[in-house]
C-alpha cells in the first residue's frame, strides 16, 4: 500500500545562515518535494508574523464591505452579474471596462478551474506592483501590469494600501529566495533565476470563501476546483480555517494541508514544470470549505518577467533525452491559462441560462 505524504514543514532559515550542513539538508528536502509533488511548507523565513496578521485583517475589512462598494472596483471587462448575485442589488453602471490587466475585485463564481464542477465559490481582490499608465509594461500590455484599483470606502484606506504593498514586496522577495533554493536543487548557483525574477510580474490575491452548508453538493460548490497553478511558484498564506487539499498522486488520496501559524505553503506551477521537463511537479490541489466558517487566504502567484523565454533547465534531461516542450515566454504561457479558466466559467453560465430558458413554461396566448 502506498503511503501518502502531506506537504512537509521545512525550516527555511538555513538559506540565510552560514551552516552549510543545514543548508544542504534544506536543499535536499526541497529537491525531494519538487520531484514528489512540488509542494512544501516553510517557516523561518523573513516575512514578519506581525505583517502577516495585519494583511489578513486588511483582507477581512475589504470583504466585509457591501457588494455594491466592492463592485466599484470590479476588475472584469463588461462582466455580467454573477449567477448568485440578486438582480436588485446590481448597479449596471458598475459594469464598465475598468481595466484589462487583472486588478480589482472579482465576483463569486467568476472562475472555473475544474471541468465538471460549477464556477468557484470564492471572491477576490487582485493586486500587483503599483505602476503608472506611462510605464512600459502598461503601454505594451504586459501580463497583469497596470495601476491597482483600491477600494475607496474601506476603513483607513491609506493604511490598507500601505500594508497591502508592504506585504506584497516582502513576499516578492521571499519568492526570489525560494527560487534561489530551487536553483540549488538543480545543481546551479542560487542566482540562476535572476533573469526570470528581474522585472518579474506577480499577482497577490485576497480571497474569501463563504461558509458552505454541510449538505451542499461538494462537486458543484467547491471553493476552488481541482487544478494546477499557471506560473512559476505560488506562496500561500492561510488563516486558521482549513480547506486546502493536495492530491497525492501515487495513492490517489486528497490530503488536508492544515494551517500553520506564520508558515507559507509553497508549490510549483505549470510554467516551472514545463521548464523542468516534467521532472519537477506542478501538482493538483483544491479548496473545499466544509468547516462551517468563512475562510480567508492570500496566495501570491509569481509568474516572472513577461519576456523571459522559458526553456529546458539545466540537469532536467536524462541522458540523450530531448526537451519535451518548445520555448515559450512567461507572458504567452500564463495568458493562455487565464483565458482557458475564465472562458470555462463564462461558458458554464451561458449554458445554465440557456437551460433556464428552455425549461421555462410557455405562456398561453389568450384567445388563441
Amino acid at each position: 500500500m502506498t503511503t501518502a505524504f502531506a506537504p512537509p514543514i521545512l525550516d527555511f532559515s538555513p538559506f540565510y545562515g552560514n551552516d552549510s550542513e543545514a543548508k544542504t539538508k534544506l536543499v535536499d528536502e526541497v529537491r525531494k518535494c519538487c520531484h514528489y509533488n512540488g509542494f512544501f511548507q516553510i517557516t523561518g523565513h523573513r516575512v514578519p508574523l506581525e505583517l502577516q496578521k495585519r494583511v489578513m485583517e486588511c483582507s477581512k475589512r475589504f470583504f466585509n464591505l457591501p457588494l455594491e462598494e466592492k463592485l466599484q472596483i470590479d476588475k472584469s471587462e463588461k462582466r455580467m452579474p454573477s449567477i448568485e448575485t440578486p438582480t436588485e442589488t446590481i448597479n449596471i453602471a458598475n459594469f464598465l471596462d475598468n481595466n484589462s490587466f487583472n486588478r480589482g475585485y472579482e465576483l463569486l463564481r467568476s472562475q472555473m478551474l475544474e471541468v465538471g464542477t460549477g464556477p468557484e465559490l470564492k471572491e477576490g481582490l487582485y493586486i500587483g506592483e503599483e505602476i503608472t499608465e506611462d510605464h512600459p509594461y502598461f503601454l505594451e500590455k504586459k501580463l497583469n501590469s497596470g495601476p491597482n484599483q483600491w477600494p475607496q470606502t474601506v476603513s483607513d484606506k491609506e493604511e490598507f494600501q500601505k500594508t497591502t504593498m508592504e506585504y506584497y514586496h516582502a513576499v516578492f522577495e521571499l519568492a526570489k529566495d525560494v527560487l534561489g533554493v530551487v536553483a540549488l536543487t538543480l545543481g546551479v548557483d542560487s542566482t540562476f533565476f535572476e533573469p526570470l525574477t528581474d522585472g518579474a510580474v506577480a499577482t497577490m490575491r485576497y480571497l474569501h470563501y463563504p461558509a458552505q452548508p454541510k449538505d451542499e453538493d461538494e462537486k458543484l460548490n467547491r471553493g476552488i476546483g481541482a487544478h494546477t497553478d499557471f506560473g512559476c511558484v505560488t506562496l500561500l498564506l492561510q488563516d486558521e480555517v482549513d480547506g486546502l487539499q493536495v492530491l497525492d498522486a501515487p495513492s490517489g488520496q486528497w490530503l488536508d494541508v492544515k494551517p500553520v501559524p506564520g508558515a507559507y505553503v509553497i508549490n510549483l506551477g505549470d510554467l516551472f514544470m514545463r521548464m523542468a521537463n516534467d521532472k519537477y511537479k506542478s501538482n493538483t490541489h483544491r479548496v473545499i470549505n466544509k468547516s462551517g466558517k468563512e475562510r480567508y487566504s492570500i496566495p501570491f502567484f509569481f509568474s516572472g518577467n513577461p519576456d523571459y523565454l522559458c526553456e529546458c533547465l539545466p540537469n532536467c534531461r536524462d541522458h540523450g533525452e530531448a526537451a519535451k516542450y518548445p520555448p515559450i515566454t512567461v507572458q504567452d504561457m500564463v495568458t493562455a491559462s487565464y483565458k482557458e479558466s475564465y472562458g470555462r466559467a463564462e461558458k458554464y453560465k451561458k449554458e445554465l441560462e440557456q437551460k433556464k430558458v428552455v425549461s421555462s413554461p410557455a405562456v398561453a396566448v389568450v384567445g388563441a
